[in-house]
């Protein structure tokens, strides 16, 4: 069966029942009875951070093998390939170069887990070489890549699910539908934030010699060509704008694509945001370690907000999303969801806690996938919405003003300087697949 595809809002039967399993999932074990035909052989790309997370919970099911591995600096793919095996019996292939691992014939999917500026590229290659991908988020590091990876995992057939796991949480879609019911009255506001107090602060760092054993020129891949610097490697490349999109595109599209779930919306006619270093002033961090942003919407407003080295977030919780309505507001995080009556227009939901692994089940939802050729719960067309509304409110920060975006022509309404922040700018030789346009 192919793969459904062009779902924008719509959940597909597989993530309904993927929903409904439990959060409990068997423990990593090496003995793993499963007949080779039924086995799905996975190789990661990118497996120092969340890419290792992503790795161990797809070993937690048992028809997984990861087959070969890739890191481009060699004390992280030393490291993990030991790791790797006291969980499984096979041996995988080591890789610095994901080229290689994508020429493997009998590798059936490919985990992308990459600073953000490489996922396009790297999710594009794989769905040419048929691999089908679990893509880290955000989707891309610009909108027009965005609209590349869907199109590609389209002409190429390939399922495809995007990182953002509050997907496949059933406690998400409970909440979810409570908002929906109309029960919270007219929705005027959603909010959406993240309070995250373990970030501290970045100090300026000189360049420095590339470290031993790490192949620096394919870590830049299509980023512009700059010396090293290990202020911008590893994990906190997400801080700087060649490679990431700062708070707003990492926990943003998790939490931006709730509100877009619950009020069944795509994208704002306008957007403005400010923000800056004001956490820490004389940091090393490009992106603002303080940002609010708001997004005008068809009938309501949404307010991100994030805050970098504190944790009392709106109604004391780090992360999450709230839904103002006339006669309530609904909160949930990962932790679970409750409603605040406005007075006595409304009876209270007491706090419901969350009761499963999210990320467990969607890398579960995820080979199922594979093997039916569904729809996952978070496909490209979904994560689109997410990384785009993101990306927008780093492009009304970067300009300074209001921003009015034409979703019709996807592009913002007579100004120049952000759409020119629209596209992406690939180092040569580093270019996308040639795709031909589909009906």
């Amino acid at each position: 069966m192919p793969v459904a595809r062009r779902t924008f809002l719509k959940r597909s039967a597989a993530v309904a029942v993927g929903a409904g399993l439990s959060g409990s999932l068997p423990l990593i074990l090496k003995s793993r009875p499963v007949a080779p035909s039924d086995t799905v052989r996975i190789g990661a790309i990118g497996i120092n951070g969340m890419g290792w997370t992503n790795v161990r919970s797809h070993l937690k099911l048992p028809s997984v093998e990861i087959a070969a591995i890739c890191d481009v600096d060699s004390s992280v793919l030393e490291r993990r390939a030991k790791e790797l095996a006291e969980m499984q019996d096979t041996k995988a292939t080591l890789h610095t170069d994901f080229r290689e691992l994508l020429d493997t014939k009998d590798i059936d999917a490919v985990i992308v887990a990459t600073p953000d500026h490489w996922h396009s590229l790297m999710a594009m290659m794989a769905c040419e070489a048929g691999k089908d991908v679990y893509l880290e988020k955000p989707l891309a590091n610009s909108i027009a890549e965005c609209s590349m990876i869907t199109q590609a995992a389209d002409h190429f057939n390939r399922v495809m699910q995007i990182g953002q796991w509050q997907r496949s949480g059933p406690h998400w879609d409970e909440a979810m539908a409570f908002v929906q019911s109309g029960k919270l009255g007219n929705v005027r506001t959603a909010k959406a934030w993240a309070y995250q107090g373990w970030m501290k602060n970045i100090p300026v760092r000189e360049d420095a010699p590339v470290p031993a054993g790490v192949d620096y020129d394919m870590w830049l891949g299509p980023a512009p060509s700059r010396a090293f610097n290990p202020n911008r490697f590893h994990f906190n490349f997400r801080w700087f704008w060649d490679y990431a999109g700062g708070l707003m595109t990492d926990w943003g599209v998790h939490l931006i694509d709730m509100v877009l779930y619950g009020m069944e919306a795509i994208a704002p006619r306008a957007v403005l945001s400010a923000g800056g270093p004001f956490a820490y002033p004389e940091g090393g961090m490009e992106t603002p370690d303080t940002q609010q942003a708001v997004f005008e919407y068809d009938g309501f407003t949404m307010l991100w907000e994030h805050a970098a080295g504190i944790d009392n977030g709106p109604y004391g919780r780090n992360h999450g999303v709230a839904f103002i309505g006339n006669q309530g507001t609904l909160v949930v995080d990962r932790r679970g969801w409750l409603v605040i009556p406005e007075g006595e227009k409304m009876e209270a939901v007491p706090f419901t806690p969350a009761t499963d692994n999210g990320l467990d089940l969607h890398t579960k939802n995820f080979v199922e996938c594979i093997k039916s050729r569904e729809a996952p719960a978070c496909p490209p067309e979904t994560a689109w919405l997410a990384a785009v509304n993101a990306h927008m409110g780093n492009i009304a920060f970067k300009t300074g003003r209001k921003v009015y975006w034409d979703h019709s022509k996807q592009s913002f309404k007579g100004d120049d300087e952000a759409n020119a922040l629209i596209q992406p700018h690939f180092r040569e030789p580093w270019a996308p697949p040639k795709i031909s346009q589909q009906e």
